[in-house]
């Protein structure tokens, strides 16, 4: 097996109190094998796992790498048409899933629950030996496209074993031995960083299947009860927590990593006072890297707005819009690590986009400084052209997310006959405050360029995000400019 389980750790579920130590994991795992062999699950099998946010995924999972296969984590929240159609593009052999889980009799292909599989079983099966290469795939994640055409991430062996191993470099084994996942595990953060990087360094790790206002809400009395000294999420759960949640008592935290969207200086400060440590550090993640690739930490510096330090064993460049590389500048952000993908599952077109000479190009618009250090500043796909000026909505949100009445804000552009485009915003106010948006625009204009101050305002019950906690900003877009309150120029 790749995946050494002799120094596996322990994990326990909050929400439950139930507690697997090293040695019944492995028991657990061994269990699983003559059972995914009897259905012909071998090396290079694609086999789904449909339920997440209990201690038996972990099992599943790494029986499957066990034999060789490659696991492809699923959200269990899938429609059945999505289920279907992930299942046939992946051309997966065998779906896992939850105790309580119902899927559909339309699956082609079996579906177990391997708890109910192996309930009887003894504890001494001897795991089979399977001959299996550092390169062969061992891991699908789909950032999109479950509708339609998915895009699967492929990560082999090499790459998810490169990035825990830089994880626990960087991070350190003090700061992981109790780590906190309240992340789902059908996406690289709360999977390889979260989880996967403790785990693998013998931590203990613990983790809870509730809804992130549930959790959000007793934060604190989560981390010490259990003495946690390590945990990551996203903005958003952070905002709910920081307002929600009283802050632990114990100072059991030695570090907190927040990812997956852009972090203003604001919320990084409110982060640090709530958690009691200085080192909050905002992380780099992208899931063709294997999540996190860097990141920048506040212990011996302040928040600055979209830092995110430097690269975790590798490089990192800047890509003109003439396709010159530079090591420092401004443009978009390339990156070379050993973590990067195999590429994306059936769409070759779309892989040579994005891996070119061994560089991953990342989509990302940001700034690298002469010492190496890296500051993100937008998405390319997002970028405005406003009449030849580029305009990062992302700036925009943080400003105005500066404003004590606005709780989140969402820029993006539109389009406009003259300029091309035209930059749009929605604001979510605080809870009780009525935003006078004339003079939220008279504020923002103060502290803007011309060019970035957007043309029409919306005002906005909430902001939707993605499953992965991010700003969903085409869905933002089409809202408010299907017809909602709002102040045209």
């Amino acid at each position: 097996m790749v995946f050494s389980l002799s120094q596996i750790g322990s994990i326990v579920h909050v929400d439950e109190g139930s507690t697997w130590s090293s040695q019944k994991l492995k028991e657990e795992v061994s269990k699983r094998v003559p059972v995914l062999h009897q259905l012909n699950v071998t090396r290079g099998s694609k086999v789904l796992i449909c339920h997440g946010g209990s201690i038996e995924f972990f099992a599943d999972l790494f029986a499957i790498w066990n034999v060789g296969a490659c696991a492809v984590c699923l959200n269990p929240a899938l429609t059945e048409d999505e289920l279907l159609n992930v299942a046939e593009f992946a051309e997966a052999r065998l779906a896992l899933v939850g105790v309580k889980s119902q899927v559909s009799d339309k699956l082609s292909i079996p579906a177990i629950c391997a708890v109910d599989e192996v309930r009887g079983l003894g504890a001494d099966l001897v795991s089979l030996k399977m001959e299996t290469s550092l390169d062969d795939a061992a891991l699908m994640l789909f950032t999109s496209g479950t509708t339609g055409i998915p895009k699967g991430v492929v990560h082999s062996f090499r790459s998810l074993l490169a990035r825990t191993s830089l994880n626990y470099q960087v991070i350190g084994g003090q700061a992981l031995d109790r780590s906190l996942c309240l992340l789902p595990m059908h996406f690289g953060h709360g999977l390889i960083g979260n989880s996967l990087t403790p785990l693998l360094a013998g931590k203990e790790l613990y983790i809870s299947s509730g809804s992130i206002v549930s959790l959000g809400s007793h934060l604190g009395d989560i981390i010490d009860e259990f003495g946690i000294t390590f945990m990551s999420s996203v903005p958003t759960f952070w905002k709910l927590a920081a307002k929600a949640s009283s802050a632990p008592k114990g100072k059991s935290l030695r570090r907190v990593h927040v990812g997956s969207a852009p972090l203003s200086s604001e919320l990084w400060n409110d982060i640090i006072t709530w958690t009691g440590t200085r080192d909050v550090v905002n992380m780099y993640g992208i899931t063709e890297t294997a999540n996190w690739i860097g990141g920048f930490s506040t212990s011996c510096s302040e928040p600055l707005d979209g830092a995110v330090g430097k690269v975790w064993g590798g490089n990192a460049m800047v890509r003109s819009s003439e396709n010159i590389f530079c090591a420092s500048g401004e443009g978009e952000i390339i990156v070379q690590s050993p973590s990067l993908m195999n590429g994306y599952y059936k769409l070759p077109d779309l892989t040579r986009e994005v891996l070119q000479g061994g560089w991953f190009l990342t989509g990302d618009v940001g700034i690298i400084e002469p010492d190496g250090n890296i500051r993100i500043t937008g998405r390319s796909k997002y970028q405005v052209n406003r009449a030849g000026i580029k305009v990062h909505p992302e700036d925009i949100d943080l400003l105005l997310e500066r404003h004590h009445e606005v709780y989140e804000a969402c820029a993006f552009g539109y389009a406009d006959d003259i300029a091309g485009q035209l930059v749009g915003v929605a604001v979510c106010p605080m809870d009780g405050v009525t935003i006078d948006l004339r003079a939220l625009r008279k504020w923002c204009s103060s502290r803007l360029v011309k060019e970035k101050i957007p043309d029409k305002w919306f005002v906005v019950k909430a902001i939707p995000k993605t499953e992965r906690g991010k700003i969903n900003r085409d869905k933002v877009a089409t809202y408010c400019l299907e017809g909602n309150d709002t102040l045209d120029d």
